[in-house]
């Protein structure tokens, strides 16, 4: 048998005897007759209560002093598993990212791995050992630091570690069973998914669903390598995400494949409003360029219809609720300079989002979502569309009424027994 790449996050790591029983499931897959590299996340919530304890000590700690702190949790793990590992009677070796020779670029706190150079992690499995890997970490090609990848990091690391090792699939075990069709903390009755395409997979993911992280997501559709994605806590098959979800099923359950994969949320945003932009050519250009240069990411962007009477327009956008004060700083500093009258700042709001690869065939598919939400008594702020998905903004507090209203709406309500979630945030 080939190589299998298992992730373990930070809910399946929780405390001694959660780490025994993921090595337990790992001499399973060795006894099998896999060659097993596994990469795990910091146990239970350390990663946090690492961060509170520098915020506690620094109200800004430098960036690479917080990569150096925060490595820490995932190099415990490690080495808990690989001592559980021994105690089963096969023989591990531990790796931090760095030492697995996972390149990142030089950007502290959310650096985007460049590179992967398994020697060592080759030469231990040809010698038999489990090999085990620090996630969320690695080394930066220029400056030789040590270097984290951001929440969800491990995902990207085990992606980006079986398509270095050429692995047979990677494994990405969580709290729950699998993909489903929303938050089953939100929705009870969500059904589980047995395949996504990576298409649908990348909306989930850029829509809040945390089940996978974006980028763990894009690399694996970049180097095709099939993630299976399911529970440490059970042995029930999980959800396939593929290349084409429906390509090896018979032509008759082809056509039977849903047209809406499922509704994801995200109250993680938050919405600024520049108000009486002149409407000149170029006047939108600098407000975008000022987020750029502040290294921030934008989500939706709407702009008014110009007001024949003054020429000035609105433009609404969102963005990562943690970058609304920098986002705010940059553009109270172009006031003057573009003459807009002020700037509005919501933090309550959330996005809902359909999304299914069927909406390209089927027609209808806006007019039942916007009708489902309305039924529901909650408000659309704004409304994004790309070819598989529709995206609105409304009210925090309304996200869950929206939430179950649109799954309802689109019959994607499982009529078997409520989803499980074993524990933890659901990665």
């Amino acid at each position: 048998m080939g190589i299998v790449v298992q992730k373990y996050g930070g809910s399946s790591l929780a405390d001694a005897s959660s780490v025994k029983r993921v090595a337990r499931r790992i001499v399973e897959s060795r006894r099998q007759g896999h060659d097993v590299v596994v990469a795990v996340s910091a146990m239970g919530d350390s990663t946090d209560e690492l961060l509170d304890l520098a915020n506690e000590v620094s109200p800004l700690p430098p960036a690479r002093e917080l990569d150096m702190l925060l490595t820490a949790g995932e190099r415990i793990s490690m080495a808990l598993v690989a001592m559980a590992i021994s105690d089963l009677g096969f023989t591990a070796r531990s790796f931090t990212g760095s030492q697995a020779g996972v390149i990142t670029d030089s950007v502290h706190g959310r650096a985007k791995i460049i590179d992967v150079t398994p020697g060592r992690i080759s030469t231990a499995l040809d010698e038999g050992h489990v090999v085990i890997v620090a996630g969320f970490q690695g080394v930066s090609q220029d400056t030789k630091e040590i270097t984290t990848l951001g929440r969800g990091g491990t995902d990207t690391t085990a992606v980006a570690l079986a398509a270095a090792l050429h692995a047979d699939h990677c494994e990405i075990y969580t709290d729950v069973d699998g993909v489903f069709t929303a938050d089953p903390r939100i929705v009870p009755s969500a059904r589980k998914l047995d395949r996504v395409s990576y298409e649908e997979m990348l909306e989930l993911a850029a829509c809040g669903a945390k089940i996978l992280h974006l980028r763990c997501v894009e690399y694996a559709r970049r180097y095709d390598i099939p993630i299976h994605v399911r529970s440490s806590f059970s042995q029930l098959e999980g959800t396939w995400v593929v290349p084409d979800a429906a390509a090896d099923l018979p032509e008759a359950e082809d056509m039977e494949q849903a047209i809406i994969a499922g509704v994801a949320h995200d109250r993680s945003e938050a919405k600024i409003t520049v108000v009486g932009v002149p409407d000149k050519v170029g006047e939108a250009a600098r407000i975008f360029e000022a987020l750029a240069d502040a290294q921030i990411n934008l989500d939706m962007i709407v702009q008014n219809i110009s007001a024949a009477a003054t020429s000035l327009t609105d433009i609404s956008f969102t963005l990562p609720r943690a970058d609304g004060q920098t986002a705010m700083k940059a553009l109270a500093g172009l006031r003057d300079e573009i003459g807009f009258a002020s700037l509005l700042y919501d933090d309550k709001i959330g996005k809902i989002s359909l999304i299914g690869a069927g909406m390209r065939s089927h027609p209808g598919v806006s007019a039942k979502f916007f009708s489902a939400i309305a039924a529901a008594g909650v408000n659309i702020q704004m409304i994004s569309t790309s070819e598989i998905r529709i995206s609105v903004i409304v009210d925090e507090g309304l996200v869950d009424a929206a939430v179950a209203a649109a799954h309802s709406a689109f019959d994607l309500d499982s009529d078997e027994v409520e989803a499980v979630v074993y524990g933890g945030s659901g990665r």
